[in-house]
């Protein structure tokens, strides 16, 4: 039996329609999966953690892409021009497990800079930046594996006091070779700070801080002795009078007794 055209007419362009819609999802879908941000290359992480990778290598970035998708797994922003790392810049990446920050100008890690990956971030790479002192409240408890070296370290009493409320893998802090050192004299340039077992660069700041001590306290024991002596000098001046005063009373006395007495003999 032969079917009528017009009904073969309506069957083809619904059949049309639904294959052109497939189309357009399929491509919607995949560019929501390969162009994430503006400039950068996305694509689905392997492993069956699933998520995305976010490529944004060598792109000459200043600041942080601020359209990173929700579900990244590993996020790659080296050899950009990065110079600090401001708070909350990853907050909305509860998946990210791996992040490269390599090859930038970083010399600054604002407090809150890693909040909310202590949970997820496995690996941090902060090498080949300009990073001279880590400041504990920009980790916020991450423990990640991370990548330290090739940075400019200055190390310090604030240093080698910061060092102990950092969470991140111990292995890690070995990455912190110093290039400068407070003091000078210390020996430390050049050495794996946490291999330095006999390195206090906080007796120098101990030392001055016991002298300004004991500078104060002198200065508090000569105020104290300079009142006694005033004390002790103004209370013997008012005793020398009152003496005077006292031994000038028996020849008053008396000079009264013989006047009275040469007034009864009359």
């Amino acid at each position: 039996m032969l079917l009528p055209s017009g009904w073969l007419l309506r069957h083809s362009m619904v059949m049309w329609l639904l294959f052109h819609s497939l189309v357009l999802m399929t491509l919607c879908f995949h560019h929501a999966a390969t162009s994430c941000s503006k400039h950068c290359y996305c694509s689905d992480s392997e492993g069956s953690f699933g998520g995305k990778t976010m490529r944004c290598s060598n792109l000459h970035l200043t600041e942080i892409p601020q359209d990173i998708p929700n579900d990244t797994r590993r996020l790659y922003l080296d050899y950009n021009l990065l110079t600090s790392i401001p708070a909350n810049a990853f907050h909305d990446l509860p998946l990210l497990a791996e992040l490269d920050l390599s090859h930038n100008e970083l010399a600054l890690l604002e407090p809150g800079a890693f909040r909310g990956l202590a949970a997820s971030l496995q690996f941090l790479d902060l090498s080949s930046n300009q990073l001279t002192m880590l400041d504990p409240d920009a980790f916020e408890g991450v423990t990640a594996r991370s990548n330290l070296t090739g940075n400019p370290w200055h190390c310090d009493c604030r240093l080698q006091t910061a060092l102990p409320h950092l969470d991140l893998e111990p292995v890690s802090l070995t990455g912190i070779i110093c290039q400068t050192s407070e003091p000078l004299d210390s020996g430390a340039q050049g050495v794996p700070f946490l291999l330095a077992k006999d390195l206090d660069l906080c007796v120098v700041l101990k030392k001055t801080t016991d002298v300004a001590m004991l500078v104060t306290m002198f200065g508090w024991f000569t105020m104290v002795i300079s009142y006694l002596v005033y004390y002790v000098r103004h209370n013997q001046e008012d005793a020398r009078r009152h003496l005077e005063y006292l031994k000038s009373l028996p020849s008053r006395q008396g000079k009264s007794e013989e006047s009275s007495t040469i007034s009864t003999v009359v």
